[in-house]
């Protein structure tokens, strides 16, 4: 879409460039929701292409994942064998509505800052115990779990002038064993429920659900529960009121949805 509102574009190549963020302005990465749609208010692009930042990184603490980095580049990346968690890389990816073209523009931050229920790169950081690397003016660095970034359907906690820099996913929440599930109402349709449990050596379980609800919910035990017993946090935890309505899916059924695949889920787990 044109953006007839638009009447310059800037592309920084260093951090201090960043810091003339002003009202009208908006970060562009891959554009593929900016540009989606009419945006009256904006008036300058500032274009974070030019910055070179690392697509993908290991180390000893885990994976950072540039906000820059593309769906198309994320999904490329082989992780290492003993990364138990590691498949849920190629599972998230592959949740997305998106043709091909989508996946070599689309950006991981580009996804989180969209903050759509339905945004797969949401819970695959969830999941893992993702932080957000989040830059302000003046070179203010801040750390945010990625559970508390996404607030509400398109509401992020990101402030003036801020942006998404990275997104780290910590080495031990690959030691985890995973269980996926995912469903849409179609057969490629937006996901209406996406759920996601880890199993840790110790025992520790946590239950990511998203899609299904307004923001991303995560649910912890320090082992494994009996049935009753998950049902019983999941229906205390989610409230009707937070599980999404739209043409993809009502409440009531994304709510059906999520107690069946959290079963599923658990007893997955259990069996081994």
């Amino acid at each position: 879409m044109d953006l007839n509102t638009v009447t310059a574009v800037t592309r920084p190549r260093s951090r201090s460039e960043l810091d003339s963020f002003v009202e009208g302005d908006a970060w562009l990465a891959g554009g593929t929701w900016l540009f989606s749609e009419p945006q009256p208010d904006v008036r300058r692009l500032i274009d974070l292409s030019d910055l070179g930042w690392e697509p993908i990184e290991v180390t000893q603490a885990g994976l950072s994942i540039a906000s820059t980095c593309t769906i198309a580049t994320l999904e490329g990346f082989d992780p290492p064998k003993a990364w138990r968690a590691g498949s849920l890389i190629g599972q998230c990816c592959h949740a997305f509505l998106a043709s091909f073209k989508i996946w070599n523009m689309a950006t991981i931050g580009g996804n989180l800052c969209c903050a759509l229920p339905a945004g797969p790169m949401i819970s695959l950081c969830v999941a893992l115990d993702g932080t957000c690397v989040i830059w302000g003016p003046n070179r203010a660095e801040r750390r945010l779990a990625v559970l508390d970034f996404v607030i509400a359907p398109q509401q992020h906690a990101l402030g003036r002038g801020e942006l998404l820099r990275a997104i780290e996913l910590p080495r031990a929440a690959f030691d985890r064993r995973a269980a996926f599930r995912q469903i849409s109402l179609t057969p490629l349709g937006r996901s209406a429920a996406l759920l996601i449990g880890t199993l840790g050596a110790d025992g520790a379980f946590d239950l990511t659900v998203t899609a299904a609800t307004r923001r991303p919910i995560q649910l912890d035990f320090g082992a494994l529960p009996d049935p009753r017993s998950l049902q019983q946090r999941l229906q205390a935890d989610i409230p009707l009121s937070l599980y999404y309505d739209d043409v993809h899916g009502a409440p009531d059924w994304r709510r059906h949805m999520t107690f069946e695949f959290a079963e599923e889920i658990r007893s997955e787990l259990a069996c081994f």
